[in-house]
């Protein structure tokens, strides 16, 4: 059975190859996803949830809520801007008059979970936690992604995965988030 096309396109240059997530495999990965930080952390005590823009903040967002309808407390989301930190672009530093990005609580001494949609090379998440020390010294960083497709460059795991995906360098993985894309699905694209 074919599906419709949806009003979501692919990254320039790439066609869509495969779905890898529909709608209810991301709700329930991140269910799992939760129940496993609860678990690993034994409880909500001194834990923050921080999504590295853009698609990580929903994705910590759902996490939280997810938290919360397992241990009745929520615990504090907030995001990341890696653009400063990225090793691709010319580096400059903080302006002082700068504002870092919104995270709502102190992370000094916290547990941080560093959340993300993809884990690819691992240079996203080295520039994350550089923005992270900008605001303070957590006592633990935990990563947690939707996805880990592998071809690490720096030497960087997540603690918590919703699914290993074996990929090309030629390909790419999409999350599609309703916040941001107006679906909740996750596709493998190659060049086309």
């Amino acid at each position: 059975m074919k599906r419709a096309k949806t009003a979501v396109s692919v990254a320039v240059g790439y066609r869509e190859k495969s779905q890898i997530m529909s709608a209810s495999e991301i709700d329930r990965t991140l269910v799992r996803l939760a129940h496993e930080i609860v678990e690993r952390n034994n409880g909500t005590e001194g834990l923050v949830l921080v999504g590295v823009q853009r698609r990580g903040l929903p994705i910590a967002a759902r996490l939280a809520e997810g938290i919360a309808g397992i241990e009745k407390v929520k615990p504090p989301v907030g995001s990341v801007d890696i653009t400063p930190h990225r090793d691709d672009s010319k580096k400059q530093p903080l302006a002082a008059n700068a504002t870092l990005s919104p995270i709502p609580v102190s992370i000094q001494d916290m547990t941080i979970i560093l959340v993300d949609d993809v884990l690819f090379t691992g240079r996203s998440t080295r520039a994350a936690l550089d923005a992270l020390i900008d605001h303070g010294r957590p006592r633990r960083v935990e990563l947690c992604v939707l996805i880990d497709r592998g071809h690490r460059e720096l030497p960087i795991q997540a603690n918590y995965v919703g699914r290993v995906v074996p990929t090309t360098v030629q390909e790419i993985v999409e999350v599609h988030l309703s916040e941001v894309d107006g679906e909740d699905r996750v596709i493998l694209c190659e060049r086309g």
